[in-house]
């Protein structure tokens, strides 16, 4: 195998994947335009706004909108003439601000409070957090939870709650906030619904306590649910900041997993195609986004019912994905109660995994998750040490060019020893003009004789390959190198170099060693000419890498220019040395 057609294929490769990236997100197929509803129907819910759930005496309807819009009447049959006023309600630990409206006691916000949405500098020391929750029509995405029965009262995520008061935070010196909603019915029914949060978590326990105090039995069902819109296009002032931004290659839709049914993820455009409707136990459901993902957890060893649904709220498609629990029944005078767990935060990956089974698969990797998730892993270790990512990842080159080190030193070895065997290569070629087959013969032969194996510089080439898509997915996926800085210029390793300094430097190393490689025996002109133009397309494919790719494979041709060089100066101080003695 010629080396640098290997080269040559390498580099189409790299670029048809992410010529394919950028036009599978301009010009791929994406959700059907939202239906609106007739003014004949806008009173009751949509078919796919409600599933209907057994229930000892029937089955109740789980509501899959959210609550109206100011002063708009809940879309529910029996809604009262007028509805009660809510408030919202802030609850605030070191790492989490949550708001959650006393209107069905939902979470309706949630603050990231260790990740801000630009990165902090002199002029901006304090910037935003991101929110991962929003209550922004053009962002919304919702966290609600409730409780139904086909024959009798119960809270879904409509009812109002009672909260002693509006503001909530983790007092220093303790680790547990607790947070308790009231809510009663005529009847004698009474639920309370008490959010914990944890010091340094980004978990929130939710526990709904049934105080049966009727004179019959309660039989419902407590439901959780996600609910978002598809975010909006982010807007770029000109096209490089468009295609240098990685997040629009991230996945953004739904996922669940069971034991049974593994990991799956059901992008925004797939909602209407392919409902989801199954039965789990012991898993959990998501809405994901780069870096952050939402997860509704039921407990452990609980079989649910997942399901999903396309609500049409006003002009706006909204994407729901819901988990229903197992019945509840509660005797008249006695107490039953459920819970749950919620998830809002950061996709960091021994957290998730300690969370729950299955959850850190909801880092994006794709299909080359065999190659990242080692990768990762490496580099996080590498960061305890050295607390710099640019710094890990320089470190990541040393180790993998000091395990790799004997195959690349049979490639410039094969390379050295080819460009000694030139004018009799040429020689061959002369001797046997067109005759493929007698050229391809004796040059065989003449590999043998000299002890040159030709797939020496196909090796290290192909262990190259997945190394760069896996560390390509590791750092636009990795929430640690979310603006991780380097050095000097360099102040988010998951961004370009905003300079370009990093592609420049790898085309020139490109160059130099393309002028220590002799060129291939058999290369046609268009291939001459394609390789004289790799160093400046690379330079331009990289212009849009984040930072910390560019900065590994600079290093990683850094080490092989030197490699490459070593390698050469010594075939050529033993040629002369043969040709002396």
């Amino acid at each position: 195998m010629n080396q640098t057609r290997t080269f040559l294929l390498f580099a189409l490769l790299a670029v048809a994947y992410f010529l394919f990236m950028a036009w599978e997100k301009d010009y791929g197929p994406h959700p059907p335009a939202p239906t609106v509803a007739s003014s004949a129907s806008a009173a009751a819910p949509a078919s796919s706004d409600s599933v209907s759930v057994p229930t000892a005496s029937g089955s109740a309807a789980v509501p899959g909108a959210t609550s109206p819009a100011p002063g708009a009447a809940p879309a529910i049959a029996n809604a009262p003439a007028k509805v009660a006023p809510s408030q919202q309600v802030t609850i605030s630990t070191d790492v989490l601000r949550l708001t959650v409206d006393t209107r069905g006691g939902s979470i309706v916000r949630s603050e990231l409070l260790d990740y801000p949405v630009t990165p902090r500098t002199k002029k901006n020391p304090d910037p935003a957090p991101i929110r991962l929750l929003d209550e922004t029509p053009s962002h919304y995405f919702a966290a609600q939870d409730g409780l139904v029965s086909a024959d009798g009262p119960a809270p879904d995520h409509r009812a109002l709650f009672q909260a002693t008061q509006t503001s909530y935070t983790l007092a220093p010196g303790k680790d547990v906030l607790v947070v308790d909603l009231t809510w009663t019915d005529p009847s004698g029914l009474k639920v309370v619904k008490r959010y914990t949060l944890h010091r340094g978590s980004y978990v929130v326990d939710l526990d709904q306590q049934i105080d049966n105090g009727s004179a019959k039995a309660w039989n419902g069902n407590a439901y959780r649910q996600l609910q978002r819109v598809e975010p909006p296009a982010p807007h770029y002032s000109n096209f490089l900041a468009r295609i240098s931004d990685q997040s629009h290659y991230g996945f953004f839709g739904a996922a669940w997993y069971s034991p049974e049914h593994k990991f799956n993820k059901l992008a925004f455009d797939k909602f209407a195609k392919e409902p989801l409707h199954a039965s789990a136990t012991g898993g959990w459901v998501a809405m994901m986004q780069q870096y952050f993902v939402g997860a509704w957890i039921p407990k452990a060893g609980e079989t649910d019912t997942f399901s999903t649904a396309v609500v049409n709220v006003g002009n706006t498609s909204r994407y729901l994905i819901r988990s229903v629990g197992p019945q509840i029944s509660v005797a008249p005078g006695k107490q039953g109660d459920t819970s749950a767990r919620l998830y809002v935060g950061p996709k960091l990956p021994d957290v998730l995994g300690a969370t729950a089974p299955g959850f850190q698969l909801t880092i994006d990797y794709g299909m080359l998750k065999i190659f990242a998730v080692p990768l990762h892993w490496v580099l996080a270790k590498l960061d305890k040490l050295t607390g710099n990512w640019g710094v890990s990842i320089i470190l990541l080159v040393l180790l993998i060019n000091l395990a790799t080190y004997k195959l690349t030193n049979a490639q410039y070895a094969s390379a050295a020893k080819m460009r000694k065997l030139k004018p009799r290569m040429d020689a061959l070629k002369e001797r046997y003009g067109d005759d493929k087959q007698k050229m391809q013969q004796a040059t065989m032969e003449l590999y043998k004789k000299e002890k040159i194996n030709p797939v020496a510089g196909c090796l290290p080439m192909l262990i190259t390959i997945p190394i760069f898509y896996g560390l390509y997915y590791v750092l636009r996926d990795s929430v640690e190198l979310r603006q991780a800085p380097f050095f000097g210029w360099i102040h988010d390793l998951s961004a370009a170099d905003p300079y370009f300094v990093l592609p420049i430097i790898y085309a020139a190393t490109m160059l130099i060693q393309q002028l220590l490689m002799p060129a291939a025996t058999g290369m046609d002109p268009t291939q001459a000419k394609m390789m004289k133009f790799m160093p400046v397309i690379f330079a331009v494919i990289f212009l849009f890498f984040p930072a910390g790719l560019c900065l590994y494979y600079v290093v990683n041709g850094l080490c092989r220019l030197g490699q490459q060089w070593w390698v050469t100066k010594r075939y050529d101080a033993m040629d002369t040395k043969a040709k002396t003695a």
